[in-house]
């Protein structure tokens, strides 16, 4: 019995990623009559890409038992990376400067040559972008101005550890119904 293989194949009006469809015709020494419909279909499906990012990468160990690597894709902040900021000031949309902010005497810089402008900068940070409660630096404050590079948090702001007590929230809670009581009376006249 002798037989040879055409392979036809048919582009198709699926879309480009969907699997093809190959029809082969069996040509043997007996035809087949062209309406017995002997024809095989194969189907093709995508190949599974082998992506380096998909594919953790193993450790190049002489180890019999492959250990994967851990990827990070996020990177540590910098220390001090509030410096950079110091001297400049945000502008009004005619150019003129606004006036620095006082902060609280409670709050302390903590590490070499910060500023109140730069633990401004650090706190607003640090209540902004952080989602993890904001308490400070809770070293000692000599470990801190003697090797900060080692001792410094830096998901924390460049301020002393900051404790609150009860009578700091009655003095904002009054200070917040003084203000309160003042829109009211701008609302009403």
């Amino acid at each position: 019995m002798n037989m040879s293989i055409d392979k036809k194949k048919y582009s198709s009006t699926l879309p480009t990623n969907w699997p093809t469809r190959d029809e082969i015709s069996r040509k043997n020494s007996n035809p087949l009559p062209p309406s017995s419909g002997k024809v095989d279909v194969y189907y093709y499906s995508r190949g599974v890409r082998n992506d380096a990012s998909l594919v953790p990468p193993i450790r190049q160990t002489a180890s019999i038992f492959k250990q994967p690597v851990t990827i990070y894709k996020t990177q540590d902040r910098k220390l001090f990376w509030e410096k950079r900021l110091e001297g400049l000031r945000a502008c009004d949309p005619d150019g003129y400067e606004f006036n620095g902010m006082d902060l609280p005497k409670t709050l302390k810089p903590v590490g070499p040559y910060i500023t109140e402008e730069t633990l401004l900068q650090s706190v607003a940070t640090a209540l902004h972008m952080s989602s993890q409660p904001v308490t400070g630096q809770t070293g000692s404050k000599t470990s801190l101005e003697k090797n900060p590079g080692v001792f410094l948090n830096p998901d924390q702001p460049l301020v002393q550890a900051v404790t609150i007590a009860d009578e700091d929230i009655k003095k904002q809670e009054d200070r917040v119904a003084i203000a309160r009581k003042k829109l009211q009376e701008a609302l009403r006249s």
